[in-house]
C-alpha cells in the first residue's frame, strides 16, 4: 500500500516537474491535472518531459478558476483516473504544483500507514469557521454563485443583493450539513471512493457546482457522510494573510518551514532554488521524525498580520493607506501646536527653544511656504518648505514630519491665516498637545498700519475661521490635549498657563520657570476692539477687554520678564 498524489497545475510547469519526480522517487504514483486554461502547446510539452514515467498520469483537463466548480471538478478527473489505475493506492494527497515536500517522502507513507482509516481534512460547520473572509459564511449554501468574483466582481455582487432582496434561498440537499475548510486533504481510498461512486453524485455536483467556493466544502461537507474518522485538519501547511490570500514562502523562510514540522507546504515562490534544493531530498535528516505543527510558527504570522494591517505607530505603509483608521497611531510621537502665541509675545519661538530644548518652528503651515526652524528649506526626511508639496496631503506632510524626528519634540505655531485642512488630523490626534489663545490673530492687525475697512474685513474672516477650529477642537472626537484661553483671560495671568505647558512638553526644563517670554505692548487694544465693534465687526473671541479711560493701563504688560517669587 502506497500514497497517490493528485497534483492541480496551472503555473511554473517546471517546478511542477521536479516536484512530481521527487514523489515517484519514494514510489508514490502521481496524476496531474493541468488547467485547461495553459495553451495546448504549452500543456503538450510538459507532457513530454515526462513520458518516461508510466506512473505519472495526466487527467482530462478543466478550466479552473479560483471560487468556481472547476477546482473541485479537476480533482474529480484525477482521483477517478488515480483510484482507477494504481489499486494499491490507500490514502489519496492532494496537493497543487507550487507544494514542496518538506520531510522526506517515506515519512509521510509511513504516517499515513499508521493510520489506515483517518481522513486528514479540515472540516468545520460555519458557525465554527473563524477564517472566512468577504462575509458569506452561510449564505454561500444558501445562494447561487453564477458569477465569477474575480472576473465580474459588479455582477457577482448585484446577483447577491437582487437574492438578498427578494428573499431568494436554495434548499440544501437532504442529509447535508456544510461544512469548510482547507482545500488540501489527504482521503482514504474507502472514503475519496464512496464520495466519487454516491448514488446522489449528480444531486450534489449540481448543488455544489453554484456554492461559492466549492473547493473548500465540497469534499469537507461529504467526507463527514462517510469517513469512519477524521482528523480536521490538513498535513499540508498553508497560512493566509487577513485579506485571505496565501501567504508565500522564499528562500528566507527556510528555518521557519523546518520549524512547522509539516509534510508539505505552499504556496511556494517557484525561484525559491534554495527551498526546493534543500527540501528536495530524501535524506535522513532532512527533518526530524516529529507530529506536524504547524501551530508553532503561528506567532510569527500573527506578528506579520499585526505589523501589516496596524503597522507601527505614525508609519503609514501600502497596506494600510489611505485606509482611514488604519493608522495605528497618526503619528508617532508626542508633539506641541501653539495658536496665538507668536502673536501675542515677543519672539516667541526662541524662548520656548530655550526654555525646552526642543525644535520649535514657525508656522507650519503658512499659505506661502513651510516656516522650518531656522529658516530651513529641507529637513529630516527629504521634507521641503515647500507650500505646493506640503499641500497636496497636509496630514502626510505632519505625520512625516513627526516621524522622521523621532526622539526629537516637535512644536510649531498655528493660526486661522494657515491651511486648515489639518485641523480635524491635529483634533483626532492623541499625540497633540494644543494650545489657542482666541483671538490673538488681531494683536498684528492692531500694530499694523493699514485702513481700517481692510483690517474690519480681514478681522471678520479670521474670527469666522479660528471660530470653526474651535468647533473643530470642542468636537466630542477630538482626542489631542486641548487648552483654550481667550486672550483677555490669559493677559491677566499668563504665568499659570505656560507653565503647565512647558510642564507638560517634558523633562527639559527647569522645575519652575523663572522668566516669562516679554508680551508685547497692549496700549490702545481694547479701543481697538471697540471701534471694529462701532464698524459693525463684533470680536467676541478676545474675551471682555475694557476700553474705559485708564483701562489701557491694567493691560499694559511690564516690559522686564515676569519673576515667580
Amino acid at each position: 500500500m502506497t500514497v497517490g498524489i493528485v497534483m492541480l497545475v496551472h503555473t511554473a510547469l517546471n517546478r511542477a516537474e521536479q516536484v512530481a519526480r521527487h514523489w515517484r522517487a519514494s514510489g508514490c504514483p502521481v496524476v496531474i491535472h493541468v488547467d485547461r486554461n495553459v495553451p495546448r502547446k504549452v500543456f503538450k510539452a510538459f507532457q513530454a518531459t515526462v513520458a518516461d514515467d508510466p506512473q505519472i498520469l495526466f487527467s482530462r483537463r478543466h478550466r479552473c478558476e479560483w471560487g468556481t466548480w472547476g477546482i473541485v471538478k479537476a480533482s474529480q478527473s484525477a482521483s477517478e483516473m488515480m483510484l482507477e489505475s494504481f489499486p494499491d493506492v490507500r490514502h489519496v494527497y492532494l496537493a497543487s504544483g507550487s507544494c514542496l515536500p518538506l520531510r522526506p517522502v517515506q515519512e509521510l507513507i509511513d504516517y499515513l500507514a499508521a493510520r489506515p482509516q483517518t481522513d486528514f481534512i479540515e472540516s468545520a460547520t460555519t458557525a465554527d469557521v473563524p477564517w472566512t473572509v468577504g462575509g458569506l459564511d452561510s449564505e454561500r449554501f444558501t445562494m447561487r454563485f453564477p458569477f465569477s468574483w474575480k472576473k465580474n466582481r459588479f455582477m457577482f455582487d448585484q446577483y447577491v443583493a437582487l437574492q438578498r432582496r427578494l428573499g431568494l434561498k436554495r434548499t440544501i440537499p437532504n442529509g447535508l450539513v456544510p461544512h469548510m475548510g482547507s482545500q488540501w486533504w489527504c482521503l482514504t481510498r474507502q472514503t475519496l471512493s464512496a464520495i466519487l461512486q454516491d448514488p446522489q453524485r449528480k444531486t450534489y455536483d449540481r448543488y455544489f457546482s453554484r456554492v461559492w467556493i466549492p473547493d473548500e466544502s465540497f469534499y469537507q461537507t461529504l467526507a463527514r457522510l462517510y469517513s469512519r474518522k477524521i482528523e480536521s485538519r490538513s498535513l499540508t501547511l498553508s497560512k493566509f494573510d487577513f485579506q485571505g490570500k496565501p501567504h508565500i514562502f522564499y528562500d528566507d523562510h527556510m528555518q521557519l518551514l523546518r520549524r512547522s514540522d509539516c509534510f508539505v507546504a505552499r504556496k511556494i515562490w517557484p525561484r525559491a532554488n534554495r527551498l526546493y534544493d534543500v527540501f528536495l531530498t530524501d535524506g535522513s535528516g532532512a527533518m526530524k521524525r516529529t507530529e506536524p505543527n504547524p501551530g508553532k510558527i503561528d506567532r510569527i504570522f500573527a506578528k506579520a498580520v499585526e505589523r501589516r494591517t496596524r503597522g507601527r505607530a505614525g508609519l503609514f505603509m501600502q497596506s494600510r493607506w489611505p485606509n482611514p483608521g488604519w493608522e495605528n497611531g497618526v503619528t508617532s510621537n508626542p508633539y506641541s501646536m501653539f495658536q496665538g502665541f507668536t502673536e501675542l509675545f515677543e519672539d516667541f519661538e526662541t524662548w520656548l527653544k530655550k526654555t525646552t530644548g526642543t525644535r520649535v518652528h514657525g508656522h507650519l503651515f503658512a499659505p506661502d511656504r513651510v516656516e522650518l526652524e531656522g529658516g530651513q528649506t529641507l529637513i529630516n526626511g527629504a521634507l521641503s518648505d515647500s507650500a505646493i508639496s506640503r499641500d497636496y496631503v497636509p496630514r502626510a506632510f505632519l505625520s512625516n514630519l513627526i516621524w522622521n524626528t523621532r526622539g526629537e519634540r516637535q512644536c510649531f505655531q498655528h493660526g486661522p491665516a494657515d491651511n486648515q485642512d489639518i485641523n480635524w488630523f491635529l483634533s483626532c490626534d492623541p499625540n497633540a498637545q494644543i494650545s489657542v489663545i482666541t483671538g490673538a490673530w488681531a494683536v498684528p492687525l492692531f500694530r499694523s498700519n493699514r485702513n481700517f475697512a481692510d483690517l474690519r474685513a480681514e478681522a471678520a474672516d479670521l474670527q469666522k475661521i479660528e471660530s470653526e477650529f474651535l468647533d473643530v477642537l470642542r468636537s466630542t472626537h477630538t482626542k489631542a490635549r486641548v487648552r483654550i484661553w481667550t486672550m483677555a483671560e490669559f493677559v491677566e495671568s499668563p504665568m499659570e498657563p505656560i507653565q503647565t505647558i512647558i510642564d507638560e512638553i517634558g523633562p527639559v526644563h527647569p522645575r519652575h520657570l523663572a522668566e516669562a517670554p516679554t508680551m508685547v505692548d497692549l496700549v490702545g487694544f481694547g479701543q481697538f476692539l471697540q471701534n471694529l465693534k462701532n464698524q459693525g465687526m463684533h470680536p467676541y473671541l478676545m474675551g471682555d477687554f475694557p476700553v474705559e479711560p485708564g483701562a489701557s493701563d491694567v493691560l499694559r504688560p511690564a516690559r522686564k520678564p515676569y519673576l515667580v517669587r
